[in-house]
């Protein structure tokens, strides 16, 4: 029962990110956190997942190394753009200035 309340708990919260995702197009930053709060409801499934079959934790600590990078070159994206144009407004960048 209580393996079925923790597949909800990370369903809703995939939800939650999906929706900030979805709503949060204003600013590049925090587009970039709602993808960091998916990647990490994504986690939380794969861990539950290996949990139930008993299976080894080393594909989480993999999936963990490719969210950081992820991580890592959306901070470079989003320091770039803030160099380039100033803000991280959406709207002052476009892609005919490239």
């Amino acid at each position: 029962m209580t393996m079925f309340i923790y597949w909800i708990i990370a369903m809703i919260l995939f939800l939650i990110g999906i929706i900030t995702f979805v709503l949060n197009h204003k600013h590049l930053l925090a587009t970039l956190l709602s993808l960091e709060f998916i990647v990490l409801s994504l986690f939380l499934f794969l861990f539950l997942n290996l949990m139930m079959y008993d299976f080894e934790m080393f594909f989480s600590m993999m999936f963990l190394t490719f969210c950081v990078c992820e991580g890592a070159l959306g901070l470079s994206i989003l320091v770039s753009m803030i160099r380039t144009h100033g803000n991280d407004y959406f709207k002052s960048f476009s892609i005919l200035q490239c």
